[in-house]
């Protein structure tokens, strides 16, 4: 590098003796720049000028309102098939109803079923209806009078099959210590896998 005062290359200040180069910027990383400037007009005027495109939130909006509308239609026709179920005996899938409910129902209903906050799931009496079709309703309406949320906004149709397939395995066991009867009138319950 030359100290010549006279290379155009060289700028006119210095901080401690050392002196800069001018050097030029790539001619396409030049363009890109500009390019990019053209973008952010065209982008402005076609979403916030104009209004010819939604911006993300209205785009969310609309795919949200699709993606409910898909699941409304679902959840109705589920509803409408509740009284025909009958429990599974796929031992997978009541092997993926037991995970789901030790994950989301052993807190108020214990690991056992013989339940905390909410009732006794191995005796044979029923607040609410001792028929599959009948648990399988509570845990989709869930009963928010007693606590229990709505496990339709949670679960799918069939993880909510699952969960009440492995409640029916729970009829009829004798866990340690369970909640006493909440329903003075004996209900039919149904058999039990672990007698």
């Amino acid at each position: 590098m030359s100290d010549d005062s006279s290379n155009p290359k060289l700028l006119d200040h210095d901080s401690d003796g050392i002196r800069e180069l001018d050097n030029q910027l790539p001619r396409w990383w030049v363009w890109l720049f500009y390019l990019t400037i053209l973008f952010a007009v065209g982008y402005m005027l076609y979403f916030h000028v104009f209004h010819l495109g939604d911006l993300q939130a209205a785009q969310w909006e609309k795919e949200n309102a699709a993606g409910e509308k898909i699941k409304a239609a679902s959840s109705s026709q589920f509803e409408l098939t509740i009284a025909t179920l009958q429990p599974s005996t796929d031992p997978s899938a009541v092997a993926v109803g037991k995970q789901i409910y030790l994950s989301r129902c052993a807190a108020c209903h214990r690991v056992d079923g013989g339940g905390l906050v909410g009732p006794n799931l191995c005796d044979e009496y029923w607040i609410w209806g001792s028929n599959y079709s009948d648990t399988v309703k509570v845990i989709w309406n869930g009963v928010p009078a007693k606590g229990m949320i709505t496990w339709k906004n949670y679960l799918r149709s069939d993880e909510v099959t699952a969960v009440a397939s492995y409640i029916y395995t729970l009829r009829g066991t004798h866990p340690p210590n369970p909640k006493p009867p909440e329903n003075t009138v004996k209900a039919v319950t149904g058999p039990s896998q672990f007698e």
